[in-house]
């Protein structure tokens, strides 16, 4: 049973485009009935238009093996007076959602990813969150990677804002244990019985995705088609608890792996 990150795992960071062997794999567990959540950290479209979107470039993902911050942003963050930061998409999205966004006296400073935060930014968040405002996050990823670039991921944003305000933050996406407990339960209705101990999550995101999964008992299995160019470039940083079980270049190489 898996657990299935999407950017930089299912698709491309540079054109959305299907990554090698992506398609294929999410065949080969539709075919032989083999129970999987995609687990995905969008916050660009709407649920609902997303996993239209990864449908229509091929892959065959039905809403009840899809999960995304977005879907349980409710249970997390009161719809009232929220500073939210992120790409226009994102902010166009939460009011549509019915959230009223307020940059005068927030009770919530949420942050989510975009390349360019500017310093004034950053410096009204740590105003908002001195006046004490709580901080929430719509994921915790290590690092954007966009453009052939690599940027400060929502997760590293955070510790910044943690370190600067004091204050503590809670995360809505993955790593979270109430996002994985989430999509445990989900996939309880393809399996039931299943445990952590069951799952297998596969991510390019080893700090953001496979460290918090890993602390819950899931085998990890990193790619190197999203975030990170080598291993070398993370893994012998990491503690030894929370390096991955497995490194593949891509889905297409798990595939052969099988």
């Amino acid at each position: 049973m898996y657990f299935i990150d999407v950017q930089g795992t299912l698709i491309s960071d540079t054109d959305k485009s299907p990554i090698r062997g992506a398609v294929e794999f999410i065949d080969m567990l539709n075919y032989n009935k083999i129970p999987y959540m995609v687990i995905t950290n969008n916050t660009k479209q709407s649920s609902k238009d997303f996993l239209a979107y990864l449908n229509s470039i091929g892959f065959h993902l039905d809403a009840s093996s899809y999960l995304d911050p977005l879907m349980m942003l409710e249970y997390k963050v009161s719809k009232e007076a929220v500073a939210a930061y992120g790409t226009e998409e994102f902010l166009s999205i939460l009011v549509d959602m019915g959230y009223k966004l307020d940059y005068k006296n927030p009770k919530t400073v949420l942050v989510s990813i975009k390349a360019d935060f500017t310093s004034d930014e950053y410096a009204q968040m740590i105003e908002f969150l001195l006046l004490g405002a709580s901080l929430v996050g719509m994921h915790e990823t290590s690092l954007y990677a966009k453009n052939s670039k690599r940027y400060p991921g929502v997760g590293a944003i955070l510790k910044l804002l943690e370190f600067a305000t004091s204050t503590p933050y809670e995360v809505v996406g993955k790593p979270s244990v109430a996002f994985y407990n989430e999509s445990l339960e989900l996939l309880r209705k393809q399996a039931p019985q299943t445990n952590f101990s069951d799952v297998t999550i596969i991510s390019d995101d080893v700090k953001g995705d496979l460290g918090g999964a890993k602390e819950l008992g899931m085998k990890t299995v990193f790619v190197l088609s999203g975030k990170y160019k080598t291993q070398e470039e993370i893994v012998p940083f990491l503690k030894p608890s929370l390096r991955p079980d497995l490194v593949f270049g891509d889905m297409q190489d798990i595939l052969e792996a099988l």
